[in-house]
């Protein structure tokens, strides 16, 4: 393993084959819940990905039986729980999904089981998801006033198109607000 990725130890890295580097959610007996550490881990190894000339394409997966059950108890607490963690947090949340989407190199996730949070957000930003009959796809996200799949929703009209993502984001706020819910903050569209 090169030296480049030495400071991420919270997630296990490998190479199945010659360029080929895999990067797996490693805490099975938590569902591959990523805490505060592994955030920012995962936050800025694709910006090191990106910079390595020995590496043409990574694999995502997670250990176990889930692709990661997103932020840990922890996590979540210190969101909701302090103002200044939740900040730090929210902005990290934002590099993930710029520092996934501006990595030059092939993605591939191979979603098993349950993927939610920062898993998902990965998941569904790589260049080719492939999800097994197990994967469970679940964001909540707006339930933390946070824009769906920590502003991955910004991909949404390239998966389904404009029209289509315009459509989900208003039902969204319909049902939010069905369920009591429309004080907090959901994903909008801007006209």
């Amino acid at each position: 393993m090169s030296d480049r990725y030495a400071a991420y130890t919270r997630l296990t890295l490998d190479y199945p084959s010659k360029r080929i580097l895999r990067l797996t959610f490693n805490r099975p007996e938590t569902y591959n819940s990523v805490d505060a550490e592994t955030h920012t881990q995962l936050t800025n190894i694709w910006r090191d990905i990106n910079d390595d000339p020995d590496i043409n394409a990574v694999i995502v997966t997670g250990a176990g039986r889930a692709f990661s059950a997103g932020g840990d108890f922890e996590l979540i607490k210190s969101i909701l729980d302090n103002p200044v963690a939740r900040m730090a947090t929210w902005k990290e949340a934002k590099d993930l999904v710029y520092n996934v989407i501006n990595c030059n190199k092939p993605i591939i996730s191979a979603i098993n089981g349950v993927a939610v949070g920062a898993g998902l957000v990965v998941g569904i930003l790589a260049d080719v998801s492939i999800a097994g009959k197990s994967a469970r796809i679940v964001d909540g996200h707006t339930r933390l006033g946070v824009a769906a799949g920590d502003v991955a929703c910004i991909i949404w009209p390239l998966l389904c198109g404009l029209a289509k993502a315009k459509i989900l984001s208003f039902d969204l706020q319909a049902a939010l607000r069905r369920r009591g819910r429309a004080d907090r903050p959901c994903v909008t569209m801007r006209r």
